[in-house]
């Protein structure tokens, strides 16, 4: 897989609809509208090429966008089902029944492992694996039947550490399964149905998310947070989707995604496995509507009497002024660079090319282009009409002072102060 441009979300128009003939998922975006979240943390994804090396990408949850991916060396055995246990250790059984436990020693510039051990030698012969994060591996056999494991360590030497095994239920003839939370799976059939399963003690509970629309995944991982990963064969494409709430039992307030993938191509592992519980939510407070009030309320203001460091380019500063004063996480990583603003939302995982927010810093570039690491202007939205489509702002150093802009469409007219067109949007870390 190579790294995906900014650009590539513009260009998935045919590749949605040739998910769609694949029997991924309608373009619904689901009906219940779901409480605004600021999520954090990174979905860590393991997988296995069919040559037998591993691999690792990472995806910031939210947005969709893959930060990097790194490819390790070859396991030396044919895997056939895996499980993340934490952000550092995986669990892969073999087509001989052995279980391997791999311990990863870095993911970050590459991918390296510290060890790849056989803990048990036989009778590993489930088709897959997941593990809930809460100390629960869970697995299917060919047949259906569901086994669920008691995982006492972090790093499990053999059945010392992996044990009480129950068997939950039977009929789980499964197309994909995964944990999503404690004690909780999500899973698909070949029919393209979505199900939800809470395990109670020894007992199961179903609930029938969606009834058709999945089926052109071979491959569907949690990291958590309602945040689910669908791979099709087929194309490589990778897919993403937030489930407002995992424990409803109700599909019909799922986000899709499938006009903005992860990837549309490039995802060719045999096996995927997520790492559970990297990623948390929380409800969006008021963190935008109070930085807008901020900005409006300088409107006129000239700063003359502020120390900004560029005292005739100051827009990116006001932003850092602004979003100071409200405790926004990691201002203090702006500068007076306007670029510095796609460098914070590329950080922390709130840089988009759409869908404005109130509170939100708007990039605009004459160019048309930000990667090639200059910007040339930014200001703050206030307002957002309710079709997405026409925002207010209110700026630094336009005209030397602080000013308010009247409605404009973002997506089709320059800035207020003929900077360009407006090409990104970074919301702020509360």
């Amino acid at each position: 897989m190579t790294s995906r441009t900014d650009n590539t979300r513009r260009t998935t128009g045919l590749l949605l609809a040739g998910a769609v003939s694949l029997g991924l998922l309608t373009a619904s975006t689901g009906t219940a509208q779901a409480a605004e979240q600021v999520c954090t943390g990174t979905s860590s994804i393991y997988g296995i090429l069919d040559d037998g090396r591993l691999t690792y990408s990472a995806i910031t949850p939210g947005t969709g966008n893959r930060i990097r991916t790194r490819i390790g060396p070859d396991l030396g055995f044919e895997p056939k089902a895996m499980a993340t246990l934490n952000f550092n250790t995986i669990l892969v059984t073999s087509t001989a029944g052995a279980l391997y436990r791999v311990d990863v020693q870095t993911n970050d510039e590459t991918l390296t492992v510290s060890a790849i051990d056989k803990i048990i030698d036989k009778g590993w012969t489930h088709d897959k694996l997941s593990y809930d994060g809460y100390g629960h591996l869970y697995g299917t056999t060919t047949d259906g039947t569901l086994l669920q494991y008691l995982v006492s360590q972090a790093k499990p030497k053999g059945v010392e550490h992996i044990g009480q095994r129950a068997e939950i239920g039977t009929g789980f003839v499964l197309k994909t399964l995964t944990t999503v939370g404690q004690d909780r799976l999500i899973a698909t059939t070949e029919a393209g149905k979505l199900f939800s399963y809470k395990i109670i003690g020894g007992a199961w509970k179903r609930d029938d998310l969606k009834e058709s629309g999945w089926s052109g995944f071979d491959q569907v991982v949690s990291s958590g947070s309602g945040f689910y990963y669908g791979r099709i064969a087929a194309t490589g494409a990778m897919y993403w989707y937030k489930d407002a709430n995992i424990s409803d039992g109700n599909g019909d307030d799922i986000a899709y995604h499938n006009d903005d993938p992860v990837d549309p191509s490039g995802w060719t592992q045999t096996l995927l496995s997520a790492a559970p519980g990297q990623v948390t939510c929380k409800s969006v407070s008021t963190l935008g509507q109070d930085i807008a009030k901020d900005a409006r309320a300088e409107v006129g203001n000239n700063f003359n009497d502020y120390d900004f460091d560029h005292s005739r380019a100051w827009c990116a500063e006001f932003v850092k002024y602004i979003w100071a004063g409200n405790d926004v996480t990691g201002s203090s990583e702006l500068d007076a660079r306007a670029i510095s603003l796609r460098e914070y939302g590329l950080k922390h995982g709130t840089y988009r090319s759409g869908s404005p927010k109130v509170g939100d810093a708007v990039l605009y570039d004459t160019d048309g282009n930000l990667t090639d690491g200059e910007a040339d202007h930014v200001n703050i939205v206030v307002a957002v009409s309710s079709d997405g489509k026409q925002i207010e702002t209110v700026g630094g150093n336009e005209s030397r002072q602080v000013q308010k802009t009247g409605w404009f469409n973002w997506d089709t007219a320059s800035s207020p102060i003929g900077a360009g067109p407006a090409l990104a949007f970074i919301s702020p870390k509360g």
